[in-house]
């Protein structure tokens, strides 16, 4: 079968349960921006806990997914492998809980959540059994199962979806929701219970005991994967972090309340550009496995380079597609309280772009055994984002955020490029790349440049119109024509 249609039906199965998480945000902002109506701070605070777990992921699975990918192709005990992995991410989060449970009234006082205790330890177990989840599932990834993979995912978020319209609707006040957040986080719990239990197979076979040598092995090569992963993460949810530490200043008037209020409108409009991300997390979870195994390929630098244009292309049509229609796309956010955050959305989209790009390209750190180029790139992007944040957040708010992690993935995206081209060339298509990017940067400039008014119709058609265009010329540079699309 040919290696791309492979990772393409692959991708599209993976796909299916990102899109429905990822739609599960869409379908959810309305109803959160419902319930919060009055109460912007409370999505707030619901967004400041998920960064947290987004950070905590990085730390508490390790760096074992991708471990595990690439150290299965060198062994002929793929189970000792994957052993060696699970009790190593089981056994850091049993440590995490326990040391959570213990010190969570100073973690909830540290992060500004005094008297909510229960966030802390309702975030801590979703973090803890998620990890857990992940090498299991990274294990259907590898083999290919990505129909049992879709399935479990499918469960776990309908019952996610199913508990959140529950007990939002039945049981907060929209008058005085602070319940709203503690029960998110009892839907995300729940939510989470359902991989493991449906993993159970995976779990009960684990014998206790770890391969110290090879487990050594393994860490050298995770642990710059780790550094990278947070290094990353800084990069994608610090700014929530930032903007409640750095607005928040009580002497001034601008209390705690005011500035989860900021992160509110920030979050639900981020979601925005979710779209982008829709897309690299299908392609990630399908891509990663693929690259690995086409290691020992002659032909791997001709796939990873035709992947690379047509990845291109796709990311930049979803930033047309959205930012000309965010006219549309704004009332998935039912509150018009938070629309004040829109102009950051294209901005955002296309920080997405530059970052999908550089995680495709970063797969030459990983098949080179040089993950600490990685590290080294997320960590130059972790003091740039902590800089530009530090520095203008006090006068520009969530603007400066939007426009750091625009800088920062653009500036990962061209550090990756000239080190890999150094240490592992892969001869990408710029011409390419560059004409797909710059003729979408275009459009978007000259669509804000028409002076529409108040003529929504013709503003719609026009712009659609210049997508229609844009779509044309990458299928005609890309050699791909209608009718043989229509035999197909």
């Amino acid at each position: 079968m040919n290696p791309l249609k492979k990772l393409l039906g692959q991708t599209a199965v993976y796909g299916l349960s990102s899109i429905l998480g990822r739609t599960l945000n869409y379908l959810l902002v309305p109803l959160y921006t419902w319930v919060f109506e009055e109460h912007p701070e409370e999505y707030g605070v619901v967004s400041q806990l998920y960064a947290f777990v987004a950070f905590l992921m990085i730390l508490l699975t390790f760096g074992m997914e991708t471990t595990y990918f690439r150290f299965i192709q060198d062994s002929d005990d793929k189970k000792r492998v994957f052993q060696n992995g699970f009790l190593t991410v089981l056994l850091l989060n049993v440590g995490f809980f326990l040391l959570l449970l213990g010190f969570n009234r100073n973690v909830a006082d540290a992060l500004l959540f005094s008297g909510h205790t229960e966030y802390i330890i309702l975030m801590g177990a979703i973090v803890a059994i998620d990890a857990v989840s992940s090498l299991p599932l990274a294990k259907l990834r590898s083999e290919e199962k990505a129909k049992e993979f879709a399935i479990i995912q499918f469960s776990s978020i309908g019952v996610n979806i199913v508990l959140n319209l529950v007990l939002l609707y039945a049981f907060v006040d929209r008058e005085d929701p602070v319940k709203g957040v503690f029960y998110i986080l009892i839907a995300n719990l729940v939510s989470s219970l359902v991989k493991p239990i449906m993993l159970r197979k995976d779990f009960t076979g684990i014998k206790l005991k770890l391969d110290i040598p090879l487990l050594r092995k393994m860490m050298v090569y995770a642990i710059p994967i780790v550094i990278a992963g947070f290094a990353g993460i800084i990069n994608e949810v610090i700014d929530r972090i930032m903007l409640k530490q750095m607005l928040y200043d009580p002497a001034n008037g601008f209390t705690a309340k005011m500035a989860d209020a900021e992160i509110g409108i920030y979050s639900a409009c981020y979601k925005l550009a979710m779209l982008v991300t829709i897309l690299l997390q299908a392609y990630r979870y399908a891509a990663e496995p693929f690259f690995f195994n086409q290691m020992k390929n002659q032909d791997r630098n001709k796939l990873y380079i035709k992947l690379m244009n047509y990845f291109v292309a796709i990311v930049c049509l979803i930033f047309l597609a959205v930012s000309l229609n965010l006219d549309i796309f704004k009332f998935f956010i039912s509150n018009e309280t938070f629309w004040s955050g829109l102009p950051v959305v294209p901005v955002l989209l296309l920080a997405n772009v530059f970052f999908g790009v550089y995680i495709n390209q970063s797969i030459w750190y990983k098949l080179s055994n040089q993950t600490k180029y990685g590290a080294y790139i997320s960590i130059m992007g972790a003091v740039l984002t902590i800089a530009i944040n530090y520095l203008f957040i006090p006068e520009y708010g969530f603007r400066a955020s939007a426009w750091a992690t625009l800088i920062v993935y653009a500036f990962q995206m061209v550090v990756s490029y000239l080190w890999g081209q150094k240490h592992f060339p892969i001869k990408y298509n710029l011409r390419k790349f560059f004409l797909y990017l710059g003729l979408s940067i275009l459009i978007y400039f000259v669509s804000t440049w028409i002076p529409y008014g108040d003529h929504s119709v013709i503003r719609f058609a026009l712009n659609n119109g210049m997508i229609i265009l844009f779509v044309y010329i990458v299928m005609s540079v890309e050699g791909v024509k209608l009718s043989a699309l229509r035999r197909k």
